[in-house]
């Protein structure tokens, strides 16, 4: 099972939804959308997968990744949450 996978279905499991691996955002939330990178080169793609939806939006990155996604998610309104699914910057509605 590939990073991405593993933390994308700790992720589901803690937040009680289903993890769809095939298309589209990885995590749908009520209230929240996230999607799970793994590799700094992909963070942009993560950005794209969610900017456009109207819930607080997150970059779900493991621990690697956690100050890199903190920097390209600046001034863009997107949160980072770590693999644990802890919140470490918060999503604002800026677009």
């Amino acid at each position: 099972m590939s990073k991405h996978d593993e933390i994308a279905k700790k992720l589901a499991k803690k937040f009680k939804i289903e993890y769809k691996s095939d298309k589209g955002i990885d995590l749908v939330l009520k209230d929240k959308v996230i999607e799970v990178e793994t590799k700094k080169e992909s963070l942009y793609k993560g950005i794209k997968q969610v900017e456009k939806s109207s819930k607080a939006r997150y970059i779900a990155v493991n621990k690697l990744n956690i100050q890199n996604a903190i920097e390209v998610t600046k001034n863009t309104g997107i949160g980072v949450i770590n693999e644990a699914g802890r919140i470490i910057k918060k999503a604002s509605r800026k677009k």
